[in-house]
């Protein structure tokens, strides 16, 4: 039970189950805080007299304990008055510091951490590799193959002992969902190894003491103590703060640490704003606090955010989309031509003889399903999206779902966090103002490399004034300092204490700005508070025969006010107003510039004790007590030395990624909590805006009167700043409408629910949260902007040899449909049947069909999966949401080249069957006999007309002959079809699986110069096409 005097001086009391429930929906409620400076410790007294044993014997009972609660505070004004107990606390054997009442609250509230979905068991993994509509046609082939298998069994009817075209097609779905589920078992196990865990143990009073407890088992109620360096483990209200500084990046996207104490709000504030409110997932970076835990898990503010994670729903690629609108039209088709082959058959021949014509026409059916889909094209484009995943990850891009890969190529607007992302997340002093003139500091980061320059990039001489008092200005910042700077085993440089006062250290550092004060050693020091926005410590110069001197740093106006003199070179004298506001004029320059400004003061104190300083007040034994509290004394007739102007500078390599992604058609978009002038600064130093350009805050956002006003502002304007998380998920949805591909990149928690919208969400490897990885869809391993603009032209790389792929693997499957619904409807026409039979004769075998797309054409297709990347790459502009990967011209592309596909097979055929329209070169027997040679002429035909086509597909419009060999894959993979095609037509036992026949010479030269007719066709249409482009005024 806590207790407080309300403000008529009456006692009230609030239980911690009910603060917790009060903190959760109000931070700036009127909350007892304990220990505070003027509070009295009872505990450290003793009382005149002992306390009823009263109050002990009825403590057992909740309504009794209330009323001996109320006598041990009557007893307490009585002895104290009512003035000394303002603040007090009572603690009983079921309060939350006890082990028993902590583990009923974690039974009750649950554990401190974040909910997640149950495991997906692995067999669900691989099951959902089935869920493609391509797969479900081969499904319905497979089914019909079966059945026309066991009709044709049944009947007693000659055939194959097993159903071989149903057994190749469930392989080779089966090897296709392996490869997938492989391939994604790999990236959850990459995004494993990435993962960090933060903050696993908590510091908490229980019993009286300070113990360390797993974060898990952190309860509302709980005492969390906090110190510099601990991760706040739960969200709670602060009771006691000593020069708190907390960093809320990851949650706000405040690039500063945020001073914080525990004073009543004067209203509702943002979240950034909430000064006496601790958040889960940030960090102290200086000071101590203790606070009340108001909300763990899902109840705090990650909490809520992981919450609307679960709310936004994975919507699919645009290639799975396409991909499925492809296996659509494929199967829509497939079910037109069966149905007016057997209409047509059944009109001009009927059905006769039963079960053989339904057994013929279903095997029709099936070889329709399988010439029309590319059996071999979901293994290949699995494949092709692993070997990008796996040059992806070479670039330190590691991608979780393998069709986002090709998303990332066509993404037309890249969204992104600023801090950390876009910025180092690191505080660097970039300019020194003296009273002589301004210089810049070179070097970014915590490295500390780099050197003072004049502002026009020159050198600085020596022996120039401003030369002296940079260096002493920076050197009295770095004294005055609480932060530190080391280099671990690695080599790299960590940082202890306050971004902000480390930047100062490492300044220091950089131009060895520390040998301008001489050797000194800390003596004294009042403290950073957020009221008094300075501090100031007190050195003993030991060069200097132990003289001691004040050196202080603070916000510049503050500062100012407490100085009298100003330091001029060598000399100081007093300050005049001009000075006042010549430095006041600076500082408001520098703050229109994004820089937050530091000023640096000094005083020598003339004495080498502190008792001796005038003013000083002392104890009895003549000791200096606290100096903290005299700051008076110490901080007056300071000399002002100057002041410098920090910022967080953006990573050096992102600006010419964003200048590479702009020459891509790529807009780049920088979303942040940060200030407006802060995000408008680095946006223009980057590329994203021109000088002078606008940011849009949230606020301004939220007073958009629609929809369609707000998708207009998210139209022209690329930098926001002041946001909240919900602001970015509207972003990315207003960015997604306006018919854009959006990538959302980020590190915080506060970018995951915008991260996981996006068409594909990139989360930061080393500073991301937990949260951002567990929604992205591709995780950076290195933090680093630039990484994206790589993942970007492999994927446009990737997108480009899909197209090719598709083009080649559908071009032959529509010859292949063509040639089977040709060869059925002209079957007499061309000597495939004989004047007199009945029954369907299919020109090619299911076998064969099946031979072709899975071996003769698979190997090239992969190989266009691996073709170099064009130089125009990164040069054109991306295709647009609404663009097909297959379009118009691509169909038209397709259907012309299946069409002379099928025709040159065709005739091949003719040329070998008596009574045909071509010239008769069969070998007479029997038509049986004739048969199995024109289907191994057509077979092969085919064969070699897609291994031309192959050579013709790898530009929609550049002959065939521009870089011809540029691409040693696929040459191999034309020379491995070739073997595979030789091999089962002259091994014997493949003869007859296949039904193929040796070719004599002059076959084979029938063959090639047949199948070279599709290369030559291609090309004349790619003439035709270029001349037709260069008269729209499109460039090849």
């Amino acid at each position: 039970m806590l207790l407080n005097k309300d403000r008529f001086g009456k006692l009230t009391s609030k239980s911690l189950d009910s603060i917790a429930a009060l903190g959760l929906r109000e931070a700036y409620a009127e909350l007892p805080c304990l220990f505070r400076n003027n509070s009295t410790e009872i505990s450290s007294k003793t009382p005149p007299e002992p306390l009823s044993p009263l109050a002990f014997e009825l403590s057992t009972n909740l309504k009794k304990s209330a009323s001996a609660l109320a006598w041990n505070v009557q007893y307490f004004v009585d002895t104290y008055g009512l003035s000394n107990v303002g603040f007090l606390t009572l603690t009983f054997r079921d309060h939350v510091t006890d082990p028993k009442e902590a583990q009923r609250r974690l039974e009750k509230f649950g554990p401190n951490q974040l909910a997640s979905a149950p495991p997906v068991p692995k067999w669900k993994k691989f099951l959902a590799q089935f869920q493609d509509p391509l797969v479900y046609l081969l499904l319905a082939a497979t089914v019909i193959s079966l059945i026309a298998w066991f009709i044709e069994r049944s009947h007693g009817t000659a055939g194959e002992v097993l159903p071989f075209d149903a057994i190749v097609i469930i392989l080779i779905l089966i090897v296709n969902a392996v490869l997938g589920y492989i391939q994604e078992a790999r990236a959850e196990q990459a995004v494993e190894a990435l993962a960090q865990m933060t903050a696993p143990q908590t510091s908490v009073l229980r019993d009286g003491k300070i113990v360390h407890i797993n974060t898990a088992d952190v309860v509302p109620g709980d005492i969390v103590v906090l110190g510099e360096g601990d991760t706040v483990s739960a969200d709670g209200r602060l009771f006691a703060a000593a020069s708190l500084r907390i960093a809320e990046a990851s949650l706000t996207g405040e690039s500063v640490p945020v001073g914080k104490k525990p004073d009543t709000l004067d209203s509702a504030k943002a979240l950034g704003d909430r000064t006496n409110m601790i958040f889960n997932g940030t960090s102290v970076t200086q000071g101590t606090g203790r606070a009340i835990v108001t909300g763990t898990g899902m109840n705090t503010q990650v909490g809520k955010i992981a919450d609307m994670l679960s709310q936004t729903d994975d919507e699919d690629t645009p290639l799975q989309k396409e991909m499925t609108h492809v296996s659509k039209i494929l199967g829509i088709a497939v079910c037109i031509i069966a149905a007016v082959v057997l209409v047509a058959l059944f009109i001009t021949q009927g059905f006769h003889k039963m079960p053989d014509d339904l057994i013929d026409s279903l095997l029709l059916a099936v070889s329709l399903a399988v010439a029309a889909v590319p059996e071999g094209l979901a293994t290949i484009l699995t494949v092709v999206l692993a070997l990008g995943v796996q040059r992806m990850a070479k670039h330190n891009a590691i991608v979780k779902k393998l069709s986002s890969v090709e998303t990332l190529g066509s993404a037309s607007v890249i969204c992104s966090d600023k801090t950390g992302t876009l910025t180092r997340n690191e505080m660097t002093v970039e300019r020194i103002v003296t009273p002589s003139g301004e210089v810049q500091l070179t070097g970014t980061g915590y490295e500390p490399k780099g050197k003072m320059l004049g502002m026009g990039g020159d050198a600085i001489e020596e022996s120039a004034p401003v030369n002296a008092e940079a260096l002493r200005t920076i050197a009295v910042g770095a004294f005055a300092n609480d932060g530190d700077l080391r280099q671990n085993d690695a080599g790299q440089w960590e940082i202890v204490g306050d971004p902000t006062e480390v930047s100062l250290v490492v300044a220091s550092r950089k131009i060895k700005a520390d040998r301008a004060l001489g050797k000194l050693d800390r003596v004294a020091e009042v403290p950073f508070t957020s009221e008094r926005k300075r501090m100031a410590v007190i050195g003993k110069d030991s060069s200097d025969n132990g003289n001691l001197s004040v050196y202080a740093k603070g916000a510049p106006d503050v500062l100012l006010g407490y100085c009298t003199r100003i330091a001029v070179g060598d000399a100081v004298r007093p300050m005049t107003e001009g000075d006042r506001q010549e430095i006041l004029a600076t500082v408001e320059r520098l703050s229109g510039e994004a820089y937050r400004t530091l000023g640096e003061a000094y005083r020598p104190l003339g004495t080498t004790s502190l008792a001796d300083i005038p003013g000083i007040k002392t104890n009895a034994a003549g000791q200096v007590t606290d100096i903290s509290e005299q700051s008076d004394v110490i901080e007056r007739d300071l000399i002002w030395a100057g002041m410098v102007g920090i910022i967080d500078p953006p990573r050096t390599e992102v600006r010419d990624s964003v200048a590479e992604a702009h020459r891509a058609g790529i807009r780049t978009v920088m979303i942040t909590g940060d200030h407006p002038l802060t995000a408008a600064r680095i946006a223009s130093d980057l590329g994203i805006i021109e000088k002078g350009g606008k940011a849009l805050t949230g606020d301004q956002l939220d007073a958009m009167p629609d929809e369609a006003a707000f998708d207009k502002e998210t139209s022209e304007v690329s930098v926001y700043a002041r946001v909240a998380p919900e602001h970015k998920l509207k972003i990315v949805e207003s960015l997604q409408r306006q018919g854009n591909i959006a990538a959302m990149t980020g590190d915080g928690v506060n970018d995951a629910p915008a991260v996981k919208s996006a068409d594909i969400g990139v989360a930061m490897g080393i500073t991301g949260t937990e949260v951002t990885k567990e929604s992205a869809k591709m995780i950076l391993a290195d933090d680093n902007f630039s990484t994206i603009v790589a993942a970007v032209r492999e994927g446009r790389v990737i997108f480009d040899n899909i197209r090719k792929f598709l083009r080649y693997l559908l071009s032959s499957n529509v010859g292949e449909v063509f040639t089977v619904f040709g060869g059925v409807m002209l079957a007499g026409v061309l000597g495939i049947t004989q004047p007199g039979t009945t029954g369907v004769a299919v020109p090619l075998l299911a076998t064969q069909l099946l031979w072709i797309n899975l071996l003769t054409d698979a190997a090239p297709a992969l190989a266009m999966g691996v073709d170099p990347q064009t130089d125009d790459v990164m040069a054109r502009s991306p295709r647009k949401l609404t663009d097909r990967v297959i379009d118009r011209d691509m169909w038209i592309d397709i259907a012309f080249i299946g069409i002379i596909m099928a025709a040159v097979t065709l005739i091949g055929m003719d040329m070998h069957l008596e009574g045909g329209l071509f010239t008769d070169r069969s070998i007479g027997g029997t038509h049986e006999f004739q048969m199995i040679e024109a289907r191994t002429m057509g077979f092969t035909i085919l064969v070699f007309a897609q291994l031309f086509n192959a050579i013709a597909s790898r530009s929609a419009r550049q002959s065939a002959f521009v870089g011809l060999f540029s691409n040693k894959w696929l040459w191999g993979a034309i020379g491995l079809s070739v073997v595979l095609q030789l091999v089962v037509i002259y091994v014997p036992f493949l003869n007859s699986a296949f039904g193929t026949t040796p070719l004599g010479p002059w076959a084979w030269v029938e063959c090639i110069c047949l199948a070279a007719v599709v290369l030559i066709a291609s090309e004349i249409y790619k003439a035709i096409m270029r001349a037709i482009d260069r008269k729209r005024g499109i460039m090849a």
